[in-house]
Protein backbone atom coordinates (compact mmCIF):
# COMPACT_ATOMS: atom_id res chain seq x y z
CA UNK A 1 0.00 0.00 0.00
CA UNK A 2 1.30 3.48 -0.88
CA UNK A 3 0.12 6.92 0.17
CA UNK A 4 0.67 9.96 -2.01
CA UNK A 5 0.23 13.34 -0.34
CA UNK A 6 -0.62 16.58 -2.09
CA UNK A 7 2.42 18.48 -3.28
CA UNK A 8 0.90 21.91 -2.64
CA UNK A 9 2.67 23.59 0.28
CA UNK A 10 1.04 24.72 3.51
CA UNK A 11 0.39 28.35 4.38
CA UNK A 12 1.35 28.91 8.01
CA UNK A 13 0.61 32.05 10.00
CA UNK A 14 2.38 32.80 13.25
CA UNK A 15 0.99 35.65 15.33
CA UNK A 16 1.37 36.55 18.96
CA UNK A 17 1.49 39.18 21.63
CA UNK A 18 4.32 41.65 21.97
CA UNK A 19 7.56 40.12 23.28
CA UNK A 20 6.18 36.58 22.92
CA UNK A 21 9.30 35.53 21.01
CA UNK A 22 7.68 34.99 17.59
CA UNK A 23 10.77 36.06 15.68
CA UNK A 24 13.08 33.73 17.60
CA UNK A 25 10.75 30.77 17.07
CA UNK A 26 10.45 31.52 13.35
CA UNK A 27 14.22 31.76 12.93
CA UNK A 28 14.68 28.37 14.60
CA UNK A 29 11.97 26.80 12.41
CA UNK A 30 13.78 28.03 9.31
CA UNK A 31 17.22 26.77 10.37
CA UNK A 32 18.42 24.05 7.97
CA UNK A 33 14.89 23.70 6.60
CA UNK A 34 14.70 23.68 2.81
CA UNK A 35 10.99 22.83 2.82
CA UNK A 36 9.88 26.11 4.41
CA UNK A 37 10.41 29.77 3.57
CA UNK A 38 9.44 33.07 5.15
CA UNK A 39 7.26 35.37 3.06
CA UNK A 40 8.75 38.82 2.49
CA UNK A 41 6.23 41.63 2.96
CA UNK A 42 5.88 44.87 1.03
CA UNK A 43 6.04 48.17 2.89
CA UNK A 44 5.78 51.85 2.07
CA UNK A 45 7.96 52.93 4.98
CA UNK A 46 11.51 54.12 4.29
CA UNK A 47 14.35 51.63 4.40
CA UNK A 48 16.30 51.73 7.65
CA UNK A 49 20.04 51.48 8.08
CA UNK A 50 21.23 47.90 7.61
CA UNK A 51 18.06 46.73 5.84
CA UNK A 52 18.10 45.26 2.33
CA UNK A 53 15.40 45.46 -0.31
CA UNK A 54 14.03 42.00 -1.09
CA UNK A 55 15.50 40.57 2.12
CA UNK A 56 13.88 42.43 5.00
CA UNK A 57 11.00 43.90 2.96
CA UNK A 58 10.14 44.92 -0.55
CA UNK A 59 10.35 48.71 -0.21
CA UNK A 60 8.00 50.68 -2.46
CA UNK A 61 6.51 54.17 -2.46
CA UNK A 62 3.13 54.81 -0.89
CA UNK A 63 1.69 55.49 -4.34
CA UNK A 64 2.98 52.20 -5.70
CA UNK A 65 1.63 50.33 -2.67
CA UNK A 66 -1.81 51.87 -3.18
CA UNK A 67 -1.75 50.84 -6.85
CA UNK A 68 -1.04 47.28 -5.75
CA UNK A 69 -4.02 47.47 -3.39
CA UNK A 70 -6.24 48.52 -6.29
CA UNK A 71 -4.86 45.66 -8.40
CA UNK A 72 -5.63 43.10 -5.67
CA UNK A 73 -1.96 42.15 -5.32
CA UNK A 74 -2.06 41.46 -1.56
CA UNK A 75 -3.34 38.56 0.50
CA UNK A 76 -3.67 41.07 3.31
CA UNK A 77 -2.47 44.57 4.07
CA UNK A 78 -2.74 47.16 6.81
CA UNK A 79 -2.13 50.85 7.24
CA UNK A 80 -0.29 51.31 10.50
CA UNK A 81 0.72 54.24 12.63
CA UNK A 82 2.20 57.20 10.75
CA UNK A 83 0.24 56.17 7.64
CA UNK A 84 2.66 53.54 6.35
CA UNK A 85 1.47 50.35 4.66
CA UNK A 86 2.50 46.73 5.15
CA UNK A 87 1.19 43.86 3.03
CA UNK A 88 1.66 40.20 2.10
CA UNK A 89 2.15 39.64 -1.66
CA UNK A 90 -0.31 37.22 -3.24
CA UNK A 91 1.57 36.15 -6.39
CA UNK A 92 4.87 35.42 -4.62
CA UNK A 93 3.21 33.34 -1.91
CA UNK A 94 1.11 31.31 -4.36
CA UNK A 95 4.15 30.66 -6.57
CA UNK A 96 6.13 29.23 -3.63
CA UNK A 97 3.19 27.08 -2.47
CA UNK A 98 2.91 25.60 -5.97
CA UNK A 99 6.47 24.28 -5.66
CA UNK A 100 5.43 22.26 -2.58
CA UNK A 101 7.26 24.47 -0.09
CA UNK A 102 5.53 25.71 3.05
CA UNK A 103 5.23 29.48 3.44
CA UNK A 104 5.51 31.08 6.84
CA UNK A 105 3.90 34.45 7.58
CA UNK A 106 4.49 36.58 10.67
CA UNK A 107 1.48 38.88 10.80
CA UNK A 108 -1.02 40.30 13.27
CA UNK A 109 -4.49 39.07 14.15
CA UNK A 110 -6.28 41.28 11.62
CA UNK A 111 -4.05 40.13 8.78
CA UNK A 112 -4.47 36.49 9.78
CA UNK A 113 -8.23 36.89 9.66
CA UNK A 114 -8.08 38.35 6.14
CA UNK A 115 -5.96 35.47 4.84
CA UNK A 116 -8.07 32.79 6.56
CA UNK A 117 -11.08 34.00 4.56
CA UNK A 118 -9.16 33.58 1.28
CA UNK A 119 -7.36 30.35 2.27
CA UNK A 120 -9.50 28.42 4.82
CA UNK A 121 -6.87 25.67 5.01
CA UNK A 122 -4.29 28.10 6.44
CA UNK A 123 -2.64 26.89 9.66
CA UNK A 124 -2.95 29.58 12.35
CA UNK A 125 -0.62 29.43 15.36
CA UNK A 126 -0.71 31.98 18.18
CA UNK A 127 2.41 32.43 20.34
CA UNK A 128 1.97 33.67 23.91
CA UNK A 129 4.37 34.63 26.67
CA UNK A 130 3.80 32.65 29.90
CA UNK A 131 2.29 35.72 31.60
CA UNK A 132 1.73 39.45 31.16
CA UNK A 133 4.20 39.97 33.99
CA UNK A 134 6.81 38.25 31.81
CA UNK A 135 5.80 40.47 28.89
CA UNK A 136 6.43 43.54 31.06
CA UNK A 137 9.80 42.17 32.11
CA UNK A 138 10.85 41.51 28.50
CA UNK A 139 9.75 44.97 27.34
CA UNK A 140 11.65 46.71 30.13
CA UNK A 141 14.72 44.53 29.49
CA UNK A 142 14.88 45.87 25.93
CA UNK A 143 14.83 49.45 27.22
CA UNK A 144 13.58 50.82 23.91
CA UNK A 145 10.09 52.07 24.80
CA UNK A 146 8.74 54.94 26.87
CA UNK A 147 6.13 54.28 29.55
CA UNK A 148 3.44 55.49 27.15
CA UNK A 149 4.60 53.05 24.47
CA UNK A 150 4.70 50.19 26.98
CA UNK A 151 1.11 50.92 28.01
CA UNK A 152 0.09 51.00 24.35
CA UNK A 153 1.74 47.64 23.76
CA UNK A 154 -0.10 46.15 26.73
CA UNK A 155 -3.46 47.37 25.42
CA UNK A 156 -2.73 45.83 22.03
CA UNK A 157 -1.62 42.56 23.63
CA UNK A 158 -4.85 42.23 25.62
CA UNK A 159 -6.92 42.93 22.51
CA UNK A 160 -5.01 40.27 20.58
CA UNK A 161 -5.43 37.66 23.33
CA UNK A 162 -9.18 38.14 23.05
CA UNK A 163 -8.92 37.00 19.42
CA UNK A 164 -7.10 33.70 20.00
CA UNK A 165 -10.28 31.67 19.45
CA UNK A 166 -9.85 32.40 15.72
CA UNK A 167 -6.60 30.40 15.70
CA UNK A 168 -6.07 26.66 15.34
CA UNK A 169 -3.32 26.36 17.95
CA UNK A 170 -1.84 28.24 20.91
CA UNK A 171 1.77 27.73 22.00
CA UNK A 172 3.05 29.23 25.26
CA UNK A 173 6.67 30.28 24.87
CA UNK A 174 7.99 29.70 28.39
CA UNK A 175 11.15 28.07 27.02
CA UNK A 176 12.15 28.68 23.41
CA UNK A 177 13.36 25.22 22.39
CA UNK A 178 10.28 23.54 23.87
CA UNK A 179 8.02 26.03 22.09
CA UNK A 180 9.80 25.35 18.80
CA UNK A 181 9.33 21.60 19.23
CA UNK A 182 5.63 22.13 19.88
CA UNK A 183 5.26 24.14 16.67
CA UNK A 184 7.18 21.47 14.73
CA UNK A 185 4.85 18.80 16.14
CA UNK A 186 1.83 20.84 15.04
CA UNK A 187 3.18 21.18 11.51
CA UNK A 188 4.04 17.47 11.33
CA UNK A 189 0.53 16.49 12.43
CA UNK A 190 -0.93 18.80 9.78
CA UNK A 191 1.07 16.94 7.12
CA UNK A 192 -0.64 13.71 8.21
CA UNK A 193 -4.18 15.04 7.85
CA UNK A 194 -6.45 12.89 5.68
CA UNK A 195 -7.43 15.86 3.51
CA UNK A 196 -3.78 16.22 2.46
CA UNK A 197 -3.81 12.71 0.98
CA UNK A 198 -4.14 12.83 -2.78
CA UNK A 199 -4.14 9.10 -3.50
CA UNK A 200 -3.89 5.75 -1.76
CA UNK A 201 -2.46 3.01 -3.93
CA UNK A 202 -3.67 -0.48 -2.95
CA UNK A 203 -2.40 -3.65 -4.59
CA UNK A 204 -4.71 -5.87 -6.65
CA UNK A 205 -7.28 -7.56 -4.36
CA UNK A 206 -6.54 -11.08 -5.66
CA UNK A 207 -2.82 -10.57 -5.01
CA UNK A 208 -3.47 -9.46 -1.44
CA UNK A 209 -5.68 -12.52 -0.73
CA UNK A 210 -3.13 -14.84 -2.32
CA UNK A 211 -0.28 -13.39 -0.23
CA UNK A 212 -2.40 -13.67 2.90
CA UNK A 213 -3.19 -17.35 2.24
CA UNK A 214 0.44 -18.10 1.41
CA UNK A 215 1.49 -16.57 4.73
CA UNK A 216 -1.06 -18.70 6.55
CA UNK A 217 0.17 -21.85 4.79
CA UNK A 218 3.76 -20.99 5.66
CA UNK A 219 2.81 -20.33 9.29
CA UNK A 220 1.12 -23.75 9.50
CA UNK A 221 4.20 -25.50 8.11
CA UNK A 222 6.46 -23.79 10.64
CA UNK A 223 4.08 -24.72 13.43
CA UNK A 224 4.03 -28.40 12.32
CA UNK A 225 7.85 -28.58 12.18
CA UNK A 226 8.14 -27.01 15.64
CA UNK A 227 5.69 -29.50 17.11
CA UNK A 228 7.59 -32.46 15.62
CA UNK A 229 10.87 -31.19 17.04
CA UNK A 230 9.36 -30.94 20.50
CA UNK A 231 8.18 -34.58 20.43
Amino acid sequence: MGIKTKQYGSLIIISGTTCAGKGTIINKLLENNDEMTLSISYTSRPMRKGEKNGVDYYFVTREEFERKIQNGDFLEYAKVRYGEYFGTPKAEVEEILQTGKDVLLEIDVQGAEQIKKMFPETILIFIMAPSMEEVKRRIKARGLETNEQIIDRFKTAYNEINEVSKYNYIVVNDEVNKAVEKVKAILLSEKCRVDRIEEIAVENQEEIIHEFLMDKEFDNEIKTISERMEQ
